[in-house]
């Protein structure tokens, strides 16, 4: 049955979303409900996304802003209209319709020559996948009969340092692109017809495959995804590409998949997870655990990190330290002691946990984190900022190991890591009566939401709830390299 289409039914997203895949795009406008749920790390991009173009706003002050809420697409055309008509010379989020496609562009601006778009994406760089966002805007303003001259995208420049207040020129990129984008008109006209044509029919048969994950992850990957199996092809770790090869050749199953096309790391992991096998190399444990000394301190940092850098001497996406667990013993068989620092709401909490973490660490101790450059790069940063602090950060970062290495180097694999060395799948497969899955903060992104929110909410009791979840996970990761080392030790 030929479905009714609503002339308004696609827009820049949309574009962009059918752009990557037709199925995606049918799904997302006839069933809605089979998209995932938004995880909090997709959501942090979002936001941040609103926050960076809003700041880009800046660049060309003094602006009107035409507002999506609360209006419809027609009286959001009809308002920008109405703002070209009496001069205006920018217009934030300014709103277009032609050929069916409903458009907001960033920043239009009146430039001497015509009207200018500036795309604005809150990326460190520039990428080829967002000139696609630039030429659906360029098309459907110049079919809406706007003389538009010139096309830009901005991105953040990830070498600006605040000092003081932000300065919009500096924290900004902006790059000409018009050529690129008038070079995608003619892919564009034809796209919007092919997405037009495919939404007023059936569903796409489209399987999986690279494109459900590149350029975007994809809103509906657990629908479209169903019917592989567990102890599939796409467990194997190592190559992204392989799998798919794999899967194309009809090759599904992990027991079927022919070892010639796998490499040794491959190899053992698929092997032990078709067995149910442990791997240990006892003699390659001891030389790690030689390496070891006490007192002995189990380090795990949570940081945050922003577009807009918030603190004078940071950078955008710089990863910002404001909570630390530490586990310690003294000796062997002494008892487990523990300390942790969490920054309060509205306040910088570089220095405050620097002097802290400096008071907790004696000079003569051995430090163990688990992927251990993560929390190296944070000290040296704190190093950087507090040149003061450069010997006793200089001191910890040379007695730090890295509790990873032997999992990392396979001395020990577990058919239950997956392939994986991360401290998750790691973990649950040595000390199985350990598990994050019962707290409310799970991983690193919940955390970093949760410390937003912390300092975001007024509500007394709510900020204490978040503070104890933050704790409560910090503490996990460090309790559990405890129990991993003495997994280790008794292997």
């Amino acid at each position: 049955m030929t479905k009714k289409v609503d002339g308004l039914s696609l827009s820049k997203s949309k574009f962009i979303k059918g752009l990557q895949c037709h199925k995606a795009l049918y799904l997302h406008i006839h069933r809605p409900e089979l998209a995932g749920v938004v995880t909090a790390e997709r959501q942090a991009i979002y936001d941040s996304g609103s926050e960076v173009g809003e700041v880009a706003r800046a660049l060309f002050p003094g602006g009107v802003l035409v507002p999506y809420e609360g209006l419809s697409h027609g009286e959001q055309t009809a308002m920008t209209r109405q703002e070209i008509e009496k001069g205006t010379e920018v217009i934030y989020e300014a709103a277009f319709i032609y050929d069916g496609v409903f458009v907001k562009v960033d920043i239009l601006r009146r430039g001497t020559g015509g009207w200018e778009i500036y795309e604005v994406k809150s990326s460190a760089s520039m990428k080829d996948v967002y000139f696609p966002d630039a030429a659906v805007q360029y098309y459907v303003l110049g079919g809406s009969g706007l003389g538009v001259s010139r096309a830009f995208l901005v991105h953040i420049n990830n070498g600006y340092v605040r000092r003081g207040a932000i300065e919009p020129l500096k924290l900004f990129t902006v790059n000409d692109v018009t050529a690129d984008v008038e070079g995608w008109q003619d892919t564009v006209r034809e796209e919007v017809t092919r997405q037009r044509a495919m939404l007023a029919g059936s569903e796409p048969v489209i399987d999986i495959g690279p494109h459900c994950s590149s350029p975007y992850e994809c809103d509906f990957m657990d629908h479209c995804w169903k019917h592989i199996p567990e102890g599939s092809v796409f467990d194997i770790k190592g190559s992204s590409a392989l799998p798919f090869k794999l899967f194309s050749q009809g090759i599904v199953r992990l027991q079927d998949v022919p070892f010639t096309f796998l490499s040794p790391r491959q190899q053992m992991q698929v092997d032990a997870a078709l067995k149910q096998d442990v791997y240990v190399s006892k003699g390659a444990v001891r030389e790690f655990l030689d390496t070891l000394w006490y007192p002995l301190y189990f380090l795990d940092f949570e940081t945050f990190m922003t577009a807009i850098p918030m603190y004078d001497g940071t950078r955008p996406y710089q990863q910002v330290p404001y909570q630390y667990s530490l586990h310690w013993q003294d000796d062997e068989d002494g008892p487990l002691h523990h300390s942790e620092f969490l920054a309060g709401p509205d306040m910088d909490p570089r220095e405050a946990l620097m002097e802290r973490l400096a008071g907790d660490i004696p000079d003569e101790g051995c430090v163990l984190a688990y992927n251990a450059g993560f929390e190296i790069g944070v000290l040296q940063r704190l190093s950087e900022w507090f040149p003061s602090q450069m010997r006793k950060v200089g001191n910890i970062v040379a007695n730090t190991r890295d509790l990873a290495d032997p999992f990392r180097r396979r001395d020990v694999y577990h058919w239950q890591f997956g392939g994986s060395y991360s401290l998750k799948a790691v973990l649950p497969a040595l000390v199985p009566e350990m598990s994050y899955k019962n707290l409310e903060v799970q991983n690193g992104s919940m955390a970093m939401d949760a410390y937003f929110r912390m300092c975001g909410t007024a509500d007394g009791e709510e900020r204490e709830s978040l503070r104890a979840a933050m704790l409560e996970y910090c503490r996990m990761d460090t309790l559990a390299m405890v129990r991993l080392l003495e997994v280790l030790k008794n292997m």
